[in-house]
């Protein structure tokens, strides 16, 4: 039982960077998405729908990262990683934020085909399309920080903006 309890520890804690990212970076586009309406009555989503989108996506990620063709460069520079997954985590965000707009019209029609219908002819893509720029922009710095994690070591990033300061740049990157 020890054993279990170890690893459902160890795979909460692998969760805990990607969702409390999440759980910043949703609140900032919620935070965008009601400037962009304001003043229209458009109900939004409220910190706890956030929390719950955020623990899907922060189980995604680590889900996603045990696919083998997640990691696909890793012997190429770390852009190319970091790309990639850049790529795959917002199409992913990009379908989760579309059934998201599509739940909104099932609840009114209880039909999915109606419900889709509705939602192609009501969506404002220009608001859907700046939502997706700035996921896509979150989340390659997300992509980018966990590259260079993997690389030098969590702890060395940690240290590197949280300090003590230590020595992470390996000598052979030094000049002489």
């Amino acid at each position: 039982m020890s054993d279990t309890f170890k690893k459902i520890k160890h795979e909460m804690m692998k969760m805990v960077p990607p969702t409390l990212f999440f759980f910043v970076l949703l609140h900032a586009v919620l935070i965008v998405r009601a400037l962009m309406v304001k003043g229209t009555g458009i109900a939004f989503e409220t910190s706890a729908s956030v929390l719950v989108a955020s623990l899907i996506l922060g189980k995604a990620v680590l889900i996603a990262n045990m696919l083998p063709f997640i990691n696909r460069f890793p012997d190429h520079p770390l852009i190319y990683n970091a790309a990639w997954k850049t790529l795959i985590y917002t199409i992913i965000a990009g379908i989760l934020h579309f059934l998201e707009r599509l739940f909104e019209f099932w609840k009114e029609t209880h039909n999915l085909a109606a419900a889709n219908q509705e939602l192609l002819q009501h969506i404002n893509w220009p608001q859907f399309w700046a939502i997706q720029i700035l996921l896509f922009l979150m989340i390659g710095n997300y992509c980018m920080f966990s590259e260079l994690g993997r690389v030098i070591g969590r702890d060395a990033l940690r240290s590197l903006f949280l300090g003590p300061r230590v020595d992470v740049v390996p000598r052979e990157w030094q000049e002489n």
